[in-house]
């Protein structure tokens, strides 16, 4: 397996390995692809990466800038993050994981939060924070991963691209 950034020849295959990740997923509106669209359309893509089996594919994740109410600078959210369904289980999304978290910490970023399974996402260090929210949203499934020492406090908002619907 390759972890490697997102190339323009990628795009229409991220889009089809992430409609197929999420085609059966209870908690999808199957809208995960235009986020990832709409996310590149306005220049807030901070990461995308894929990953490749034997040249194929297989594997994608995002990352994008979040504000906090408090100013705080350098907050990535993670998502949506994909992976083909017959490729699932193989450790290709930890990878995705790992690479992408490595890469926001050598870029200085300060943080990252996720909405999602908090039994999977704390494999990753990723915690409830009691000084984080996520409006709408039960606590236990918004999960922050703070870089330094000195956290932000506040409201959580993910870009707008995240509404995208078409």
């Amino acid at each position: 397996m390759r972890i490697r950034p997102e190339q323009t020849g990628d795009i229409g295959t991220i889009a089809a390995v992430t409609r197929a990740a999420f085609l059966d997923h209870p908690h999808s509106n199957q809208t995960e692809h235009f986020i990832i669209a709409a996310l590149r359309a306005a220049n807030a893509l901070t990461l995308s990466l894929v990953a490749e089996v034997d040249g194929q594919v297989v594997g994608h994740i995002a990352f994008s800038p979040v504000t906090i109410s408090d100013s705080s600078p350098g907050w990535y959210g993670l998502g949506p993050i994909s992976v083909l369904p017959e490729k699932q289980n193989r450790g290709i999304g930890k990878s995705l994981i790992e690479s992408g978290l490595s890469q926001l910490r050598a870029d200085k970023a300060q943080g990252c939060v996720v909405v999602g399974d908090p039994a999977y996402y704390r494999h990753f260090d990723f915690r409830h924070s009691d000084t984080l929210t996520y409006p709408d949203l039960p606590a236990e499934y918004f999960l922050a991963l703070p870089f330094q020492a000195i956290s932000a406090q506040g409201i959580v908002s993910y870009h707008p691209a995240f509404s995208a619907q078409a």
